[in-house]
């Protein structure tokens, strides 16, 4: 993990929640943490490590998380234990 994924995690656990984070950087952080990446249909894509996994759909049509997402993701990185 570079100093370019820490940082999006330690935004990710910022309050407030920052709903316009790219969700491209999102991605590129679960990656860089182990998780497989599953292309689901359309717009859903699952991660997987541990045998914990989140399903989540891609934002569209532009690439803001959304706060909803990001608190998706905070709660799996912290079932990874992998949160700072």
């Amino acid at each position: 993990m570079n100093s370019k994924h820490r940082k999006t995690r330690a935004e990710l656990f910022t309050d407030p929640v920052n709903g316009s984070m790219k969700w491209s950087r999102i991605e590129s952080l679960l990656v860089a943490a182990g998780c497989t990446l599953i292309e689901g249909s359309g717009s859903s894509v699952t991660f997987a490590k541990n045998g914990k996994k989140l399903t989540i759909h891609r934002p569209h049509p532009g690439d803001d998380a959304l706060k909803y997402r990001i608190k998706l993701v905070r709660e799996f990185l912290q079932q990874l234990g992998d949160a700072p």
